[in-house]
């Protein structure tokens, strides 16, 4: 602070600061708050105050006032502490803070202790001024105002975007690895077939049986920029906490992070996290019931059955060795069938030979519980290798019948089939409202006493119900294979992947098996994927053959090849 003399005496010359601030998320609209209005505001004020000469301007463009974590105001604050300002002119309130507790402790307090004056153009407040005291009254309902205000912005933005949420639209700064913010609505989102294609390629090599790490390996060692990297390339302003060293190369959880997001299947998941109000800005992880899911609202990446199939490898302990860049063969995929325990899988070397057995982990940590199982792992693959192919060859054959009825699909089977049990649904709801209006009658006549009346009423209404919901169901089934929008028979093609069974590979039993139990003697079970489904599938077609021998629905080749398929199916 410096003094001057003059004509009335001594005059206080304050070394000034002008502070400006910005931010949308306080709802500031532009015209009448941007950066060079406020600032042609301050100076024309200033022109008529020659006691203040400005040594400091500071600038805070796209920072919310509700706290006071800002790198201008921080600077100014530091400059006030040090003793090189003494003053600070501000267009209003608002523009200093919205924080009600925090904008009046400077203010009131701390500014005053320092000997700091403060000036507020629009809200007529000047802390040297004499009739300020009156304005002291004021000051803290004007804070609470502009305090209540920023709450009211951040409630009506929080609901907007709740509600772009639930309408599928995707609200984050950036568009997630393999995707396009779609120009003509920037709310969806198209695919990037460049980094789509590195998406699919991590997908497969997890199947395939490769661990993060590999993965990792695999995309660094051929170039592959990471998700980091790859929006620098495309000059995206992305800034992160998680960027350790001057290129950011893959890591384990980057390709963790990527196989768990369901958003490459077509569905936006968005809400994963909030804050918890508008003054804290610390986000907090939200449970994943209450995320907002909203299916098919854009391209999927990867199918929903690969995206299924990934999430349940994941779900398993299926860790490798050191020396290991891929899972076992049997990982995670391997029980007992007494117990139900895992079975493990060890070395053991007689002489010079060295052979691998899987014995059930119950029986290694307890003996009496159950029995070791043991099964040496070169007779597992062969006794797995001869049923899975059986298996494949059954459901491919199971495609052709299908293809192969024309005059009686199984199609047109399964519709005539729920259209009887529709009718008969609809017979009975009839009868049992006939039943239930003619309990009135009764009632009336004196035959039912009122108790007994609302209780067969009640019972009845219920049976109406139940029926009624069934009849729904029934129409609904019928609708969809009528419309072809049924996925009956999509789990064949599942299968087709496979191909010409000659060798077992991780990504082939992950594709075909879900769960494999070994018992005594080397007995083994298999349960395949959509293992109901092609039971499904073989209980209709024994309907048709049944149809089939009293009607000329086939010819007899068709019909001879449909038993020979069945007799197969119940032998393995």
């Amino acid at each position: 602070m410096q003094k001057k003399k003059g004509i009335a005496g001594e005059e206080t010359i304050y070394q000034g600061a002008i502070y400006i601030r910005l931010s949308k998320e306080d709802g500031d609209k532009q015209e009448s708050n941007s950066i060079t209005n406020q600032r042609e505001l301050i100076y024309g004020f200033l022109k008529n105050k020659p006691d203040i000469q400005v040594c400091r301007e500071r600038v805070d463009d796209g920072y919310s006032g509700i706290n006071f974590d800002r790198p201008g105001i921080k600077q100014l604050l530091e400059e006030v502490k040090a003793g090189e300002i003494n003053c600070i002119i501000v267009k209003d309130l608002s523009r200093f803070g919205r924080n009600y507790i925090e904008t009046g402790r400077y203010i009131q307090q701390i500014f005053p202790f320092l000997g700091v004056r403060f000036i507020a153009i629009n809200d007529g407040y000047d802390s040297a001024r004499l009739e300020s005291r009156a304005d002291n009254i004021i000051l803290p309902f004007r804070n609470l105002m502009n305090d209540s205000y920023c709450r009211d912005i951040s409630i009506k933005v929080r609901s907007q975007i709740e509600v772009r949420q639930r309408k599928g639209d995707y609200i984050g700064s950036f568009p997630v690895y393999g995707y396009f913010r779609d120009k003509e609505h920037k709310g969806r989102l198209i695919i990037d077939e460049t980094a789509a294609a590195v998406v699919r390629d991590i997908f497969a090599m997890k199947i395939a049986g490769k661990n993060h790490k590999r993965i990792a390996d695999y995309l660094n060692e051929r170039g592959v920029p990471s998700p980091m990297e790859y929006k620098a390339l495309l000059n995206w302003r992305y800034s992160t906490s998680f960027k350790l060293k001057p290129k950011a190369k893959w890591s384990a959880m980057a390709v963790e992070r990527i196989l768990k997001n369901e958003i490459y299947t077509g569905t936006m998941v968005q809400g994963k996290e909030k804050t918890l109000n508008y003054k804290v800005k610390k986000r907090i992880k939200v449970a994943k019931e209450d995320w907002i899911r909203v299916e098919d609202t854009h391209e999927p990446v990867i199918s929903k059955e690969d995206f299924t199939l990934v999430q349940k490898l994941l779900l398993w302990d299926t860790r490798t060795s050191p020396k290991e860049q891929e899972v076992y063969l049997f990982a995670g995929l391997l029980y007992c069938g007494d117990c139900n325990e895992a079975m493990v899988r060890k070395k053991q070397r007689t002489g010079k030979k060295e052979y691998t057995y899987y014995m059930c982990s119950g029986n290694k940590k307890d003996k009496t519980v159950c029995n070791s199982h043991r099964i040496k792992e070169n007779d597992l693959k062969e006794i797995v290798l001869k049923m899975l192919r059986i298996h494949v060859f059954l459901v491919c054959s199971l495609e052709g019948l299908l293809k192969a009825i024309k005059d009686l699909p199984l199609q047109e089977h399964e519709v005539k089939k729920r259209q009887g049990q529709l009718e008969r649904r609809k017979e009975e709801l009839l009868r049992i409202q006939k039943l239930k209006l003619s309990l009135y009658e009764d009632y009336k006549e004196g035959l039912l006493t009122k108790k007994d009346y609302m209780e067969m009423r009640e019972d009845y209404e219920t049976v109406c119900l139940e029926m009624e919901e069934a009849i729904r169901l029934l129409e609904e089934e019928i609708d969809s294979f009528v419309q072809g929008q049924s996925s009956h028979n999509n789990w064949i093609d599942h299968f087709k992947r496979a191909g010409n069974v000659t060798e077992l590979s991780r990504s082939l039993l992950i594709l075909t098996i879900d769960k494999i139990l070994v018992f005594d003697n080397g007995i083994i079970r298999i349960h395949f994927r959509y293992q109901n489904e092609f039971a499904a599938a073989v209980r209709s077609l024994e309907e048709i053959a049944a149809e089939a021998s009293n009607k000329s629905g086939m010819s007899e080749r068709e019909h001879k090849a449909l038993q020979s398929f069945l007799a197969a199916a119940r032998e393995a």
